[in-house]
């Protein structure tokens, strides 16, 4: 098989002004807005000791990141979606890329904890307004589980070998979900390339299990975790045990 025609020397271009690519942004940020997501970033995520002005507005610029992303921005340079064709007259406030650059370069672990302390309270405040994860499911499962992130360039902070053999982060993340519900993410931690898998488990499975109740779900937790997660800890317990016992009073 093959082509009959010559390849057409024709392209498409789409420059209008007026073209809006990402319109379904219009209800994804307006819900974000009822919400308060902007609110709780401003309140909690405080970069003062960022140079040239790059902790300003962290409200407006979380939002443009939160924004593309959704857009399907993958990198930083990505994130001037938000600019193209007439998305500019639906949006106010929207920064360029090299400014968001600065911004999230300017993040240390501390300003990382304040952003994740935000998005505990958002997934809950979203979780009341939506009935994201349903309260009368007779159980809710909470999975923890980690991945290597590779990133590039030893200058980026906590970035090491871990057992991939790539330069990387090593983050961990807890999801909730019922028998009729998808997945929901309720917490995650950012940790340096080479720790190791159940390294923290125990206080970021304290805080999605908190998050989950803040919810209002009263059902019986089942937390599930792979082999990784069964270390011992210095007490003997492993991370799961630990906050189980604790639950359990």
């Amino acid at each position: 098989m093959k082509v009959s025609h010559r390849p057409a020397e024709l392209f498409a271009a789409f420059d209008d002004p007026d073209l809006i690519a990402h319109a379904g942004l219009v209800p994804t940020v307006r819900l974000a807005e009822r919400c308060g997501l902007p609110a709780l970033v401003a309140e909690k995520v405080h970069l003062t000791t960022a140079k040239n002005g790059a902790g300003t507005a962290a409200d407006a610029k979380a939002m443009s990141i939160v924004g593309g992303m959704v857009a399907g921005a993958d990198s930083i340079d990505d994130l001037d979606i938000l600019r193209h064709g007439g998305l500019p007259r639906l949006f106010g406030g929207v920064r360029a890329p090299s400014t968001l650059g600065s911004f999230l370069r300017a993040f240390t672990w501390g300003h990382v904890r304040q952003l994740e302390s935000a998005a505990r309270a958002f997934t809950c405040r979203l979780a009341a307004h939506t009935g994201l994860i349903p309260k009368r499911d007779e159980v809710v499962f909470v999975d923890i589980d980690s991945k290597v992130k590779q990133v590039y360039g030893p200058a980026k902070q906590g970035a090491s070998f871990g057992y991939t053999k790539q330069r990387g982060l090593h983050f961990q993340i807890v999801t909730v979900k019922t028998s009729t519900c998808a997945p929901v993410i309720v917490a995650t931690r950012l940790r340096k390339g080479s720790a190791g898998s159940g390294k923290g488990a125990a206080s970021l499975l304290r805080e999605a299990l908190a998050t989950v109740r803040a919810m209002g779900i009263t059902a019986q937790v089942v937390v599930r975790a792979d082999s990784a997660y069964l270390g011992l800890d210095p007490e003997g317990w492993t991370p799961v045990r630990v906050v189980m016992r604790q639950a359990s009073g």
